[in-house]
């Protein structure tokens, strides 16, 4: 289940492109304000989902932000292909330092959501 904030249009168009590439079906998406996604990913707060998006894996692995990148591209078709540099060394600590440019940024790239606009 990946869960992201539906409320973000920059977040919906991400999980559109998703929805799109995942022709198997494996993902399914949940916006952080449906309550169903309080129930899967247990423990984390309002504020965890509302800065970034959550991967939880068929296994019940909870993966956050930039760490959710490999998992997901996993499950789906070919992904493989881009998620296996994303395990070089450096290349985690780039891709987080991205994810969360791309987060406080992402009221400049289309959303509405109110996490997205709180302190601009």
């Amino acid at each position: 289940m990946l869960v992201y904030d539906g409320q973000c249009r920059f977040c919906e168009c991400c999980v559109g492109l998703v929805r799109r590439w995942d022709v198997a079906g494996r993902v399914i998406a949940v916006p952080f304000q449906d309550a169903a996604a309080w129930r899967e990913v247990p423990g984390l707060s309002r504020e965890a989902l509302e800065t970034a998006m959550h991967l939880v894996s068929p296994a019940g692995r909870v993966y956050a932000g930039a760490a959710a990148a490999a998992p997901l591209l996993r499950l789906l078709p070919g992904g493989w292909v881009i998620a296996a540099p994303l395990g070089l060394p450096g290349i985690g600590r780039v891709a987080s330092a991205a994810y969360r440019w791309v987060a406080r940024h992402r009221h400049r790239m289309g959303c509405a959501s109110p996490a997205c606009r709180r302190g601009h």
